[in-house]
């Protein structure tokens, strides 16, 4: 008999999983370090819960008591910082990327287990307003909309199962409008719509910080990202089969909504506040009609606030991990990869590479534009400069690059529809050389330091000014 890959050697002792593994374990782990706020009780659904969490952002959680008089409470801002999502991890910040990189190429299976917390309350009648607290957030988005639900397609040939976040419109009492890029969850529907199928679908709002995560990892169809957040877990994923159809949900979710893409049915949707800081356009979209909702008793509602830091930093993650790894393949110089924050952690992309010789730094751009279509500008720089520093990255740029020499420019090329830039998606992509040319002589890019610097103990040599600080300076 094989022993199941999740199954550790017998008399084995079974590490804790990750904090991360728990939405409601790692609330309480924010709790205890003071990084959970809770709101005033009925803060308004519209605009109250998003403004307070934008304020409270990059540094607390937020929990909402009874959000617009709604029973089921609201939470924002699970991942605001790098850190903590590293920590979520049980791993080092440094290696946050190999980590979530390991996880993509190992994939634990899922475990299916029956009686799931998910599915301790069912409602065949659905209202959606009614039954959850569903926030509307910027200024003129169009209305209440769920931002933070996996939505979760199974093939219905192979049973394999695609998990991404798309935003959903709240258009009538069980029904969904659904912005579908030009990713998995798309092809999966088209195959299905040019048969006269609907496909079905499960909408899974509150997860733990790990399947969050994993739902944004950018790897071939075909690939269960539940099954990566198994393998971020260091176990099998707990999952259990919906009440009206084949999909597998993580058993633990605190809601989950069942039903399914309507075949050649398209409706209004939009704008909604998106992550490049505009609006995307209101626009004939997709639609979900929802059949079915369960839920744990007194389940948490998660939101995160179009624009916001989580909403940037949650697919920006998964994304460098996906560069580094695509990078390394073919360029084994590649050292580190960022997409930063100016550039909505989807358009900038900085590589630090260990350049061996000329004419690599433009293959690597290359080779990062083919990665993923949202990328519209890379910049190269040396093993000298932190990628994870903006000013250091402008600094090599600014000494280090010359337009004539180092610029790489595509036209008509993919890129992002939410780009307002661009012509329904289309327009050009740049890259930057900022890597010191390897003819020069050695002094010409050596950068200045004050040697001991770093070794000083900073704490024991000065105090703070007193009060006769003048007097002291001439004693």
């Amino acid at each position: 008999m094989t022993a199941h890959p999740s199954a550790p050697p017998a008399g084995a002792t079974v590490p804790a999983p990750p904090v991360g593994a728990s939405m409601r374990g790692w609330l309480d782990q924010l709790r205890r370090t003071g990084r959970l706020t809770l709101g005033s009780p009925g803060m308004d659904l519209v605009h109250g819960v998003a403004g307070l969490a934008n304020r409270l952002e990059g540094t607390s959680a937020t929990a909402f008591p009874r959000p617009g008089g709604h029973p089921v409470p609201v939470v924002s801002g699970l991942l605001l910082q790098r850190a903590w999502m590293a920590e979520a991890m049980d791993v080092p910040q440094s290696e946050l990327l190999r980590r979530f990189e390991q996880a993509c190429l190992e994939p634990v299976p899922s475990r299916e287990v029956t009686d799931p917390p998910c599915q301790q309350v069912v409602h065949h009648e659905v209202d959606l307003t009614r039954l959850l607290p569903i926030p509307t957030h910027n200024e003129h988005d169009r209305g209440a909309y769920i931002t933070a639900g996996l939505l979760i397609t199974r093939h219905p040939d192979t049973g394999v199962q695609n998990v991404a976040i798309h935003r959903l419109q709240v258009s009538g009492r069980d029904r969904l409008g659904a912005l579908l890029l030009p990713r998995h969850t798309l092809a999966f529907f088209q195959e299905q719509e040019a048969a006269g199928r609907d496909l079905d679908v499960a909408v899974v709002i509150g997860v733990d910080p790990l399947t969050l995560l994993a739902s944004q990892a950018i790897v071939p169809i075909g690939h269960d990202e539940l099954e990566i957040s198994g393998a971020l877990r260091g176990s099998a994923l707990p999952v259990t089969r919906c009440l009206t159809s084949d999909v597998r949900v993580p058993a633990d979710a605190e809601i989950v909504l069942e039903g399914r893409l309507l075949a050649d049915v398209r409706e209004a949707e939009g704008p909604f506040g998106e992550f490049p800081q505009y609006y995307g356009e209101r626009a004939l979209r997709h639609v979900i009609e929802v059949t079915a909702v369960t839920h744990r008793r007194r389940p948490l509602f998660h939101t995160i606030v179009g624009g916001s830091m989580e909403h940037l930093l949650l697919g920006g993650i998964p994304r460098e991990a996906s560069f580094l790894s695509d990078l390394r393949r073919s360029f084994p110089s590649v050292r580190d990869v960022h997409l930063s924050r100016g550039g909505t952690c989807r358009y900038h992309l900085a590589v630090q590479i260990d350049k061996r010789s000329e004419g690599e730094a433009k293959n690597v751009i290359l080779g990062a534009l083919a990665v993923h279509y949202d990328v519209k500008h890379v910049t190269v720089v040396d093993t000298d400069v932190d990628v994870h520093n903006p000013t250091e990255v402008e600094w090599a740029v600014a000494t280090r690059f010359q337009a004539d020499r180092d610029l790489v420019v595509v036209a008509g090329t993919q890129g992002s529809k939410l780009d307002p830039s661009t012509v329904d998606g289309v327009g050009a992509k740049m890259g930057l050389d900022a890597t010191v040319p390897l003819s020069v002589p050695e002094m010409t890019f050596t950068r200045i330091r004050v040697p001991g610097e770093l070794e000083l103990d900073v704490e024991s040599l000065t105090e703070p000014a007193p009060a006769d600080w003048l007097e002291r300076l001439s004693r």
